[in-house]
């Protein structure tokens, strides 16, 4: 199963964006998966459903940091070649959706931003991309890893 199909099934699931994507990546992070998701679970919906950095974004970026993440606060190369990591893999995000914005993803600009998750129904899915948006992410990162491997 590639990680894009992991991590849309864990949506589908009922996990949220973050957890989503940062679960299909549990084994590779040598962490335990019930880790992963509870360590994440605050990045869903934008951050906590506040509609700001897209959760999937989040997901991937916490992998990132995780598996190439640097440790030595005075490294200043490593630090920038993360942050060279993040960019690449934010733009390329962008590049396949227009944002790494949840608010502007879901084009809600300014509503929905209550603490209560909407029911996962039917109706959820049709309208909300957060299924795809997890796919992608989790997709960027699979072929990221493969290219730097």
């Amino acid at each position: 199963m590639s990680k894009r199909e992991k991590a849309e099934e864990l949506f589908l699931k009922g996990y949220n964006c973050a957890q989503a994507v940062a679960g299909a990546y549990a084994e590779e992070m040598g962490m335990d998966f019930d880790t992963v998701v509870k360590t994440v679970s605050s990045f869903g919906g934008g951050m906590g459903r506040l509609r700001e950095v897209c959760g999937t974004v989040s997901g991937m970026f916490f992998v990132a940091g995780a598996i190439y993440g640097y440790q030595d606060p005075k490294d200043i190369a490593a630090k920038k070649e993360h942050y060279e990591r993040i960019q690449l893999l934010a733009s390329q995000f962008k590049e396949e959706t227009g944002s790494i914005i949840c608010r502007e993803l879901l084009g809600v600009k300014g509503k929905d931003t209550s603490p209560a998750p909407e029911a996962r129904t039917k109706e959820y899915y049709q309208k909300r991309p957060c299924v795809k948006m997890a796919g992608l992410a989790a997709d960027i990162l699979e072929k990221y890893m493969a290219e730097t491997s």
